[in-house]
């Protein structure tokens, strides 16, 4: 069984390697919505995959780095695209939830990415 947890989160950036003259090569914010998906047996005596607030502690170390951000000051993101940004978050957030399946990563309520690892 897969669950998620969803979380919202302000920041800006501008990207690079866009053609000159893209909107997007200046800097701009978005409200990003981060889903994470953690996927595992049912617990049959508690009745869950996993408890959502271990979800919450989980993230909340990145949620404090990302909300009200420029994501291109963070080290090791490069582009900080949706893709890379979901690329930058995996392997901060997988050693803390085993189970982690997959992110889904908003900018915008219609535009995202989903990234299930490497």
């Amino acid at each position: 069984m897969e669950v998620f947890k969803e979380f919202r989160f302000e920041a800006a950036h501008r990207l690079s390697g866009v053609p000159e003259g893209h909107k997007c090569a200046r800097l701009h914010g978005h409200s990003y919505r981060v889903r994470v998906y953690v996927e595992g047996p049912l617990d049959p005596r508690v009745g869950w995959v996993i408890d959502f607030a271990d979800i919450k502690r989980a993230f909340k170390p990145l949620y404090d780095r990302l909300d009200h951000c420029l994501l291109n000051e963070l080290e090791g993101i490069g582009n900080p695209t949706a893709e890379n940004l979901a690329r930058w978050i995996w392997p901060r957030l997988k050693p803390a939830l085993p189970g982690l399946s997959r992110l889904e990563v908003r900018e915008t309520p219609t535009s995202g990415c989903v990234y299930r690892g490497e």
